[in-house]
């Protein structure tokens, strides 16, 4: 085998990004926000055009949404959304907060809070389920804004675990508009 090639995914990666293309697959954990923060960051840094983020995620955790918001909403060029797949739990944070949010027609989204598990000592377990809740309350705020829902229905939709398909999604302000048909899956400007 010629270890000198880059592997496949490397190529494709590098193919889209010299795109301005980021792809958000998988897990979304503190690894997965820090690299999609980096990227978008240098793609601010290098060109006015817009960013397309192509997100594909079954959920994650909240302080990993929360950081991809964050540099989504403090960057100079718009981050653009197209969702595939499926996008659960803290990963419908990421899509809601694009400039222009899309999703294919089959797409699955999943409103819901996101497992917690802590090791502490008995004298912080308190004080840690706390801050989680907190984060929980700000995370469902975030989503309300987005959505323009109020806070205790995107509280209901999140507790129930609520599906979404791609016509409800757009129904409930996750996204803006469904690609159909034959139309170009072209990074949008």
């Amino acid at each position: 085998m010629d270890n000198s090639r880059p592997e496949w995914g490397d190529w494709l990666e590098g193919y889209l990004f010299d795109r301005r293309i980021i792809v958000l697959r998988g897990a979304l954990d503190d690894l997965t926000a820090t690299r999609v923060a980096t990227e978008l960051m240098t793609l601010d840094a290098s060109g006015d055009e817009a960013i397309t983020l192509q997100i594909d995620s079954s959920g994650g955790s909240l302080t990993a949404a929360f950081t991809l918001v964050d540099v989504i909403e403090v960057l100079g060029v718009p981050v653009n959304v197209l969702c595939m797949g499926r996008v659960e739990g803290p990963a419908v944070a990421v899509a809601a907060s694009g400039s222009r949010r899309r999703s294919l027609p089959h797409t699955q989204f999943r409103m819901s809070d996101p497992d917690v598990a802590f090791e502490a000592r008995a004298s912080e377990a308190t004080r840690i389920a706390e801050a989680q809740l907190e984060l929980l309350r700000r995370y469902h705020e975030c989503l309300a804004r987005f959505t323009g829902h109020p806070v205790g229905e995107v509280e209901r939709w999140c507790a129930a675990g609520r599906f979404f398909g791609a016509a409800e999604a757009k129904e409930a302000g996750i996204i803006d508009e469904i690609s159909r048909g034959k139309t170009p899956l072209r990074p949008l400007r």
